[in-house]
């Protein structure tokens, strides 16, 4: 049951796969990175919690995929400080409070 005699392929024509060399420019976007900054900014000047925690974790997955060292860590940087620090005015009570009335 040997079918080496009629294998079709010719390891004598394989060339190892290089990829092509892509610059920072032309790569594709990071949706995550601007998604968490948008979630970020909202979560500290409304002072939604989901929207902060929504940062956190999509800065992290940015983080996770990171492709460009320079652009993107500067871009996951913001949105982890925007959703951190609407974390701390959302839970410590920090900033100002909008009044009710009654």
């Amino acid at each position: 049951m040997s079918s080496q005699g009629s294998d079709p392929r010719m390891p004598s024509a394989v060339k190892p796969y290089k990829p092509q060399a892509v610059s920072p420019q032309d790569l594709p976007i990071d949706y995550s990175g601007f998604i968490a900054v948008v979630f970020g900014v909202f979560g500290a000047m409304f002072r939604y919690k989901i929207c902060s925690w929504l940062a956190i974790i999509f800065s992290a997955q940015s983080l996770a995929n990171m492709k460009n060292m320079e652009t993107d860590l500067k871009q996951i940087s913001m949105a982890m400080m925007f959703g951190i620090m609407g974390l701390v005015t959302n839970y410590l009570g920090l900033g100002p409070r909008p009044s009710k009335k009654s």
